[in-house]
């Protein structure tokens, strides 16, 4: 959960029981009865697992989400792209440029060089932000509803536990690829989603930009609680 919603939960608690106590001590509050204990029943274990993170971008409603944000940020790439070619053609006409080049033409070149390369990292920078932004935001929108297909299907297929592989240090050392439902998962919320498959593709198709503007994976957000 968001620390931000944990302290504010946190915070309302506190309010809520500071409430409670002046209202106690203007009326005395009624008994209320302790709720019944339940006795724990042991039942037999059926685990299943899930890369959930992969399952979301998976969904045709996930890859079609990510297709557009790429789509948004081509412009800025193909931008990016040319300043960069620009500051690497500068610098080789700087490596071949004659030793009879004065040290004042040198000492220009390196400044034009150096303020280009800065407005190209600021630019990349400031484009990777944005664009992990709107890659949180359209995951955790998608995110939400995969996790009601996730709970409804492990619910009506009988398993007791469930476990989530999506991070790179996941306790499960091993498993029986039986067991891993997240394929299931994508097919059933594309089922009941009606979303259709996103078009195959190009071979050059847009990806986001880093600091040096290159090709980047999808970023991978955390799940939100099962």
């Amino acid at each position: 959960m968001n620390r931000t919603l944990v302290l504010i939960s946190a915070l309302g608690a506190g309010l809520m029981t500071t409430a409670g106590v002046s209202q106690t001590a203007a009326a005395p509050a009624p008994a209320i009865a302790a709720p019944a204990a339940v006795e724990p029943q042991a039942i037999p274990a059926k685990i299943a697992l899930v890369a959930f993170e992969q399952a979301v971008f998976a969904t045709n409603e996930g890859q079609r989400a990510v297709q557009q944000i790429q789509d948004k940020y081509k412009p800025k790439k193909d931008q990016i792209d040319t300043l960069s070619k620009e500051v690497d053609s500068l610098k080789a006409q700087l490596q071949s440029a004659p030793a009879t080049l004065s040290d004042e033409e040198r000492a220009t070149r390196l400044r034009n060089i150096d303020t280009k390369e800065k407005e190209l990292n600021r630019n990349a920078e400031d484009a990777q932000t944005a664009y992990n932004a709107d890659l949180q935001e359209a995951y955790g929108k998608v995110a939400a509803k995969v996790s009601v297909t996730l709970k409804d299907y492990v619910s009506k297929n009988g398993y007791t536990l469930l476990l989530d592989v999506s991070g790179q240090q996941s306790n499960v050392m091993w498993a029986n690829q039986s067991t891993d439902v997240t394929q299931a998962i994508v097919t059933a919320y594309n089922t009941s989603s009606g979303v259709a498959a996103p078009p195959p593709a190009g071979p050059s198709s847009p990806a986001a930009t880093t600091a040096r503007p290159r090709p980047t994976t999808t970023p991978k957000p955390a799940a939100p609680k099962q």
